[in-house]
């Protein structure tokens, strides 16, 4: 079986199953694969459509030029899509897209034209304006105004929107969808709710973006500078529709970035930044609900188009994003464990307590054992079993100093012992394990500490 070109595979996008970087007993979330479309984009989707109807309305013919403005995802569909019938294209782009998306873009034979990222809608210099002034000025050339365009939100409520709830199982509970005209959260949002009124939209921007406001007050909010591309607006369009979103949310550069690197690393998806800040929500909201809910993210561009920025280290480190990736679980050293502990500091007894001061440390900390330790140095432990047991013995005893009554000191590792080796340690203690860390402080780490680190990322 062959297929007329490429555009014939749109669609159909995978719907796979986040597993390392949730927690086990959260929901259910799911990475609707938008990127795996020939354009490595959902545009590829919008691009078609566009191109198709032009033709069957007679407004464009082979041999014209396809103008429009872009981030540089949907001129690269626009631009693969023209290609298979003999249209040029040009496109205006912002100087902050990466070079990755200028290059495929020259490759497929788009002519570029550059506009500067500061310049708001409005201006003449904003890549909109630039983009109108451009068709104004060239025979035989059409503005297919891919992100305003009411196809944009078609393609998603007669397809994509269709696919999720038959991929769900129409199990779905929440999708969590990046924002720029608002197209594919409107679209998505419209044919979701027409099957469950139930389902939650969640529109997901930059920090900088103006949604939220509008969303929450029917103002846009001040618009301000953001590295994420491919998300995020300084205006409103025609495509905001208010009535199928439930709220939208804020993410972070170094949020969105950092959650893109993890999951290349965690579950094989190699994503891109806006997709980054989609999933990041997703997670963060995961938190809050039980394991019943099922999370839907679209994962809506492809990482490759950022290898100079957010996969390279020295860009994110320049840009002060970078963050150590998280070592996998097999790769956890107790200080790893120790950083994930909510409780950072450590109480501890020393051997002038008495039995009766220890008990009622243990209480107001809601701790069940406690090293006793003397200039920094554990020499011994005492735990409520054992103050239980002498109380039994001796009701007297409780003023009496905890250094006659202490059991064995904890076993003692060092910060880069492995979790295989802090087990064999919990083996032999029944209690816990003292960690020295580099820094010379002590730390306790527990079986529930061992468990913990094992079901939370």
């Amino acid at each position: 079986m062959w297929q007329q070109n490429i555009f014939d595979s749109t669609g159909r996008t995978p719907m796979v199953l986040i597993n390392r970087l949730t927690r086990r007993e959260g929901p259910s979330i799911l990475a609707k694969v938008e990127y795996m479309n020939p354009s490595g984009t959902h545009y590829c989707r919008v691009a078609n459509s566009i191109i198709e109807h032009a033709e069957n309305e007679r407004l464009i013919e082979p041999g014209m030029t396809l103008v429009d403005w872009t981030y540089g995802c949907s001129g690269i569909a626009l631009a693969m899509a023209a290609s298979t019938k003999g249209y040029k294209v040009l496109l205006v782009v912002p100087d902050k897209i990466s070079r990755e998306k200028q290059q495929v873009l020259k490759a497929l034979g788009a002519e570029v034209v550059i506009s500067p990222s500061d310049a708001l809608p409005g201006e003449p210099r904003s890549c909109v304006n630039v983009a109108e002034s451009l068709v104004e000025n060239l025979s035989h050339a059409y503005f297919t105004n891919m992100y305003d365009n009411g196809l944009n939100r078609e393609v998603h409520l007669e397809a994509t929107g269709p696919e999720i709830w038959e991929q769900t199982e129409g199990g779905i509970t929440h999708l969590f969808v990046p924002v720029i005209s608002g197209a594919m959260a409107s679209g998505l949002g419209s044919y979701l709710k027409s099957r469950n009124s139930g389902v939650k939209i969640i529109g997901v921007e930059p920090e900088g973006s103006i949604y939220r406001d509008l969303f929450h007050r029917g103002l846009p909010g001040p618009a301000a500078g953001y590295e994420l591309e491919e998300i995020g607006a300084f205006s409103e369009s025609k495509h905001w529709d208010p009535e199928v979103v439930d709220d939208i949310v804020p993410v972070t550069d170094r949020d969105a970035f950092n959650c893109g690197r993890d999951m290349l690393r965690s579950e094989g998806l190699f994503a891109g930044g806006s997709s980054g800040a989609a999933m990041f929500a997703a997670l963060r909201a995961g938190v809050h609900l039980d394991a019943s809910a099922k999370v839907v993210v679209m994962l809506s561009d492809y990482g490759g188009y950022y290898l100079s920025k957010m996969y390279n280290d020295e860009w994110m480190k320049r840009k002060g994003f970078y963050s150590k990736p998280s070592p996998s679980r097999s790769e956890m050293t107790a200080e790893d464990i120790v950083g994930l502990k909510t409780r950072k500091d450590i109480i501890v007894a020393n051997p002038e307590h008495t039995l009766a001061e220890v008990f009622e440390m243990m209480r107001q900390n809601d701790v069940s054992q406690l090293p006793v330790v003397s200039y920094g140095t554990a020499i011994g432990s005492i735990s409520e079993n054992k103050i239980l047991s002498i109380l039994i013995e001796n009701d007297e005893a409780m003023n009496s100093k905890v250094v006659g009554y202490m059991e064995q000191p904890f076993p003692v590792c060092p910060p880069n012992a492995t979790i295989a080796e802090l087990s064999e340690k919990l083996q032999e203690s029944t209690s816990g394990v003292l960690i020295s860390l580099s820094d010379g402080r002590l730390q306790l780490l527990t079986r529930s500490d061992l468990i913990e680190a094992f079901t939370h990322k």
